[in-house]
């Protein structure tokens, strides 16, 4: 919440490289449902690689592993679990399906992150409940030696902090201080610096974002792993969080590397969402089923033009061929000539003025 009371403070600029993010991220985000209505099947088998994807990789970047063989079973299965390392993937899985299922409809608030951490620890004592004892972040070195990362807030302190830090979140976004993604980047931020839980704060920091994302329809992290991602490159996760969590206690920090890192994240998996579904339109046959299900999905007149848009990445000629092809087959009809021609499915009537 000490981040998030800085931009309170409503900043008149934002540094040069958050703005390029936001600016790349608002773009990708304008052609996201371009994408999303198209070729059912190709979301399909991305949104299932990304459930396995998101699934092990955040709980792998906290030492949380299973056997390979079992990852299948685990998550998509009813299995019988093995030990607690399958029960906190499995958690993890079921809290996924939850916020990929209703995600805009689960309001930020203290209960829904209680029940994140609920879902995801399995059978533990203290699942869904605010830490009892002081756990501070420690760096362990390949030597043995440790040391305090940083000192996170304490127990008694933990119920006050927690329930600023979900007010001032939601205030932020309704408020607009600053970009609502940067807000939600500075309130992920500031729960790790908090440090609710005993254990698995950085598995419900990660459900957060994508919590977050939802709220502001950026559903990208349903078709690329955000988790993943964070994993790739999880070197620079644990170096831009400490140094944008120096100085926290006392609102003197930066956030910015921290929140220009889960900027970047959120452009990469856009990039790589549009590389993915491209590569598998690519196949044989794809490309045609997305022109087919485009024009489908008109209820009224549309034009050659309205279905290239919506199908970026496919030639006109093709479309032009698919125009045809369902013309001879008696499914669509041309309501005029030229290329400007208005066409509507077989049975429509236009009105008339």
């Amino acid at each position: 919440m000490k981040t998030l009371l800085q931009l309170s403070g409503k900043p008149s600029t934002i540094p040069s490289a958050a703005a390029w993010y936001l600016a790349d991220i608002g773009e990708a985000k304008g052609m996201q449902n371009l994408f999303t209505k198209q070729a059912p099947h190709i979301l399909k088998a991305l949104r299932e690689h990304a459930l396995i994807e998101s699934a092990v990789s955040s709980n792998r970047i906290e030492g949380v592993q299973i056997e390979q063989s079992r990852i299948g079973t685990v998550i998509f299965g009813k299995p019988h679990l093995r030990d607690r390392n399958e029960e906190e993937l499995w958690g993890y899985r079921e809290a996924l399906d939850l916020i990929h299922g209703r995600g805009r409809d689960i309001p930020l608030s203290e209960d829904t992150i209680m029940n994140l951490h609920r879902m995801l620890s399995g059978e533990v004592w203290d699942a869904g409940k605010y830490k009892d004892k002081a756990s501070n972040i420690i760096q362990k070195y390949p030597d043995g030696r440790e040391r305090v990362r940083f000192k996170t807030v304490s127990p008694k302190e933990t119920n006050r902090y927690m329930k600023e830090l979900v007010t001032l979140g939601n205030d932020a976004v309704r408020e607009q201080w600053v970009h609502p993604l940067v807000a939600s980047a500075a309130f992920n931020l500031d729960f790790l610096c908090i440090h609710p839980f005993r254990d698995g704060n950085g598995r419900v920091s990660r459900l957060l974002l994508l919590l977050q994302s939802y709220h502001l329809d950026i559903i990208v992290g349903r078709y690329v792993s955000l988790e993943r991602l964070i994993e790739d490159n999880k070197e620079r996760y644990y170096e831009t969080l400490e140094e944008s969590s120096k100085g926290w206690h006392r609102g003197a920090h930066d956030p910015w590397p921290y929140i220009n890192f889960i900027l970047y994240i959120v452009k990469a998996a856009y990039k790589e969402f549009q590389e993915r579904f491209e590569k598998t339109a690519s196949v044989k046959g794809a490309k045609t089923g997305i022109v087919v299900e485009s024009i489908r999905s008109y209820k009224g007149e549309f034009t050659m033009a309205d279905i290239e848009r919506q199908c970026p990445g496919v030639s006109r000629e093709m479309i032009k061929k698919v125009f045809a092809d369902l013309k001879k087959k008696k499914e669509i009809q041309p309501l005029g000539r030229g290329p400007g021609a208005r066409w509507a499915k077989k049975g429509y009537y236009p009105e008339k003025g």
